[in-house]
């Protein structure tokens, strides 16, 4: 079976799957795939990628930090069951995957168990990691494990416990599954160590997580949370830790977002001041209902998030990869034809100067000695005028080659609607003119295809919030 086969095989399966969780969501699939049909045919993704990959059709809660910052402890009060070890030291080096069973006890499987099994986040996770370090992509089990665990709380969606960035040898792998799980969640936790009240030390984790949060039209979805934020009280300094951390963010450039202070009700000690303590209880239990809630909305938050991406991609094929595509096609012919110019009008003077040097001039006229016998021949006068010509069309595609590589490196390659790089290359082949100035499968009938599904997805917002709200004030829409 090719990979383009598989990926319809897998996007089908999809489609079986949802017509009975949420029949809404058959259709946002269907017009994924014409999303990626468009994509196809412009060259930003391949036969066997598909934009309905890119997102978790699941509701899915991660939880980041450094290994210090409680997030086992964090999840197992939330499950309600002890399924992560916690401890000052780094316990667990790899990316859990926590998700619902039935059975009594918790069952670990094998990182082979989300690899190769398409409902889950982290299909086909071995080819990226391979992509990042060679070889180590073969070792899918020394990066991901899945945890099967009786929790009513997981019932309908998937939890994913990271672990300590600060902790982990294999540092690269780490950040580059770290950013996939970004990509796919509902719902991003980022947890820190209240403890430590410098976040300087945390410096290259908050870089790594602002950046990927502040240039994303999602980023409401990250929580940052002070964990532990109890062992303060006794200074009574809450508001300057908070404001402290809150001032990092802002110097990596996060303007939006707040701070959430929490702490175990069974590991704290609470503090001799009643006052200070119960002020203390409080903001955590308004921040950690906040959370909850947060968390046990995600499944109505998965839909608009999933139908919003869709939207996002297909504005930014129109309005910043057909722009961006026409830009690089305008820059390359101007260096074609200037290369050309540089390269021709020398050789062409050259071969006059030897034409007079050779006598091949009376007056203003051409007329070599061997003239009369090219023209007495039909092949003599093809070959003889023809030749010149073809090896001048093959420095010209000589040149428009080796021109396309200087622009399309600075190109991205990798984006969320896919590689520009590529879908700029696809328009220098040979057949296509550089004095084309409509990028290569973009016309009007694929922007009125956009079009058409920015108008279903209005359709289905409207669905979904009648599902939520009723503007006239009636209980449902038969009243």
């Amino acid at each position: 079976m090719t990979p383009a086969k598989r990926m319809q095989n897998r996007l089908e399966l999809l489609q079986k799957h949802l017509k009975t969780e949420n029949p809404v969501l058959v259709s946002v699939v269907k017009r994924y795939r014409e999303l990626d049909k468009v994509a196809q045919k412009m060259g930003l993704i391949n036969g066997d990628e598909s934009y309905a990959t890119q997102i978790s059709w699941w509701p899915l809660v991660s939880v980041l930090g450094t290994f210090s910052a409680g997030k086992s402890s964090f999840i197992n009060t939330y499950l309600g069951v002890d399924v992560q070890q916690s401890g000052n030291q780094a316990v667990d080096d790899k990316f859990t995957v926590l998700s619902y069973g039935g059975e009594s006890d918790v069952k670990t499987l094998p990182g082979i168990a989300l690899d190769s099994d398409p409902r889950f986040p982290f299909y086909q996770m071995s080819e990226n990691i391979e992509a990042v370090a060679q070889g180590a992509g073969s070792r899918i089990d020394n990066y991901l494990q899945m945890k099967v665990v009786p929790s009513e709380n997981l019932r309908g969606k998937i939890m994913i416990d990271s672990p300590g960035f600060d902790a982990d040898e294999q540092r690269k792998e780490t950040l580059k599954i770290t950013d996939h799980i970004i990509e796919l969640s509902d719902l991003v936790l980022v947890l820190f160590d209240a403890r430590h009240p410098e976040p300087g030390a945390m410096q290259d984790t908050l870089e790594h997580l602002v950046r990927g949060s502040q240039r994303r039209n999602d980023n409401s979805k990250f929580l940052f949370i002070l964990n532990q934020i109890d062992t303060s009280a006794n200074d009574d300094n809450m508001e300057d830790i908070v404001a402290s951390w809150q001032k990092a963010l802002v110097q990596n450039g996060l303007n939006s977002g707040r701070f959430y202070v929490i702490f175990n009700d069974k590991l704290a000690t609470p503090v001799e001041d009643k006052v200070v303590w119960e002020r203390y209880v409080s903001k955590r239990n308004t921040d950690y209902a906040e959370i909850m809630k947060r968390m046990d909305d995600i499944h109505i938050e998965r839909v608009y998030r999933i139908i919003g991406s869709m939207e996002s991609l297909s504005n930014q094929l129109e309005q910043q990869v057909v722009p961006q595509i026409q830009a690089a096609k305008q820059r390359w012919k101007k260096r074609v034809i200037l290369t050309d110019l540089v390269i021709f009008i020398p050789l062409i003077i050259g071969l006059l100067v030897l034409s007079v040097f050779l006598g091949y001039w009376q007056g203003f006229n051409f007329n070599p000695p061997w003239l009369e016998t090219v023209k007495a021949s039909t092949p003599l006068t093809i070959a003889a005028f023809g030749i010149p010509l073809f090896i001048f069309y093959l420095i010209h595609m000589f040149i428009r080659g080796k021109l396309v590589n200087g622009i399309a490196k600075k190109l991205p390659s990798e984006d969320s609607f896919g590689s520009i790089a590529n879908a700029f290359r696809r328009n220098t082949r040979w057949r296509h003119s550089i004095f084309s100035t409509k990028p290569t499968g973009w016309n009007m009938k694929i922007r009125t295809k956009l079009d058409g599904i920015r108008s279903d997805i209005d359709q289905y917002v409207q669905t979904l919030n009648d599902q939520y709200t009723s503007p006239a004030g009636k209980n449902n829409q038969n009243d």
